[in-house]
């Protein structure tokens, strides 16, 4: 990307990239502005290229067995890593034995840590020891910000002229996130300004300008702190879109979320992230994921606004099968359906046009 807001880093993703573990690692192979991303830790693809591992497509990145050979060839390449950056998201946010002890051996190489687990690596005194020691600074992303800071919901939302789209799911770890991106992207291309609110550490982490992290926040102040960043994109950037991420998914028993996004974002439209090929929720084997269907009503009937695309996550689906999948789902929800990871975002911004329209805005493609 063209702004890099911190510096190089390498990814830190030990025995879980490409896999639901490694979603921090995976958002940022595929887009940040934070960092440069210079390379990905992980044996088990050591000498691969990331983006081919993640998506088929070749990003650049390598990926190295480890630590060692990741900081040499990046110094060797001259461009030295300043950052090792946690992509690890473990069920829990816990941060394992290795995984510690990689830290450790970063630190010691003079690298800065970003980390978004639970497990808070500024209250590790060790770490904290270690750091001093090497002049590198430690960053706990998901550390729950002061009480004073933190806002409580004002109904200031609306006041936002801006049109707003939540991008929810059906589950967690379903890629709401990365279609979120696209889908920013995709208007500014277009000319229409937009502007994401993230709402996980990874966002965070590739550098979306108003973030909140559900995860730090006591439950009292989230619908506050959605109101508050989505006023704030509002008041200081104007922008004519607004891109709430979703987190977790109304009905998965371990990570319910979604509906303070309605609530108190209180989305124009929502668009509905799906993983056909998944029968139960992420990591949770016997719980069966709700119905599309049935998921669709629960958002529409919360939120009382329409479900007006779904996103399609194609994992465990081959290339041929994907339009006739996205079909089904059209045909039997009456809703269209598109992978955008694959096909991109025009489809998903030729559909909302409708939904622009109708809401009086003029938000037609400006493209030169």
């Amino acid at each position: 990307m063209n702004r890099v807001m911190d510096g190089n880093a390498v990814v830190y993703c030990q025995g879980a990239f490409n896999t639901t573990n490694g979603k921090t690692a995976h958002g940022l192979v595929r887009f940040t502005e934070r960092y440069r991303i210079l390379s990905v830790i992980d044996s088990s693809y050591a000498g691969r290229d990331a983006g081919a591992v993640l998506d088929g497509k070749e990003s650049g990145i390598p990926v190295y067995e480890n630590l060692d050979r990741a900081v040499t060839e990046a110094w060797e390449a001259g461009t030295p890593a300043s950052y090792l950056v946690v992509g690890l998201a473990p069920d829990g946010g816990r941060l394992s034995h290795v995984a510690r002890e990689d830290l450790k051996k970063a630190i010691g190489k003079g690298l800065n840590i970003d980390s978004g687990l639970h497990d808070f690596i500024t209250e590790d005194p060790e770490l904290v020891k270690l750091a001093a020691e090497s002049g590198v600074t430690l960053r706990d992303i998901r550390k729950p910000p002061p009480r004073n800071e933190l806002h409580f919901f004002s109904g200031k939302i609306e006041q936002v002229q801006s049109f707003r789209i939540a991008v929810l799911g059906t589950d967690s770890a379903v890629g709401k996130r990365t279609t979120a991106w696209i889908l920013v992207r995709g208007l500014r291309d277009e000319g229409i300004s937009a502007e994401m609110i993230g709402t996980g550490q990874t966002a965070w982490m590739q550098g979306a300008r108003y973030s909140i992290l559900f995860d730090s926040l006591i439950n009292d102040f989230v619908s506050g702190e959605i109101e508050h960043a989505v006023f704030s994109a509002w008041k200081d950037s104007a922008p004519e879109v607004i891109v709430l991420e979703g987190q977790g998914s109304l009905m998965n028993p371990a990570y319910p979320g979604g509906f303070e996004i309605l609530a108190a974002g209180r989305p124009d439209i929502v668009i509905l992230q799906h993983a056909p090929a998944r029968i139960d929720y992420d990591g949770f084997p016997g719980y069966r994921i709700h119905p599309l269907p049935r998921q669709i009503q629960a958002v529409e009937v919360i939120s009382e606004k329409k479900v007006a695309a779904i996103a399609v996550n194609h994992e465990n689906i081959s290339d041929e099968d994907i339009p006739e999948v996205c079909d089904r789902i059209t045909r039997e929800t009456g809703i269209p359906a598109f992978d955008p990871l694959r096909d991109g975002p025009a489809g998903m911004i030729r559909e909302l046009q409708f939904y622009f329209s109708e809401s009086g805005k003029n938000l037609q493609s400006r493209k030169q």
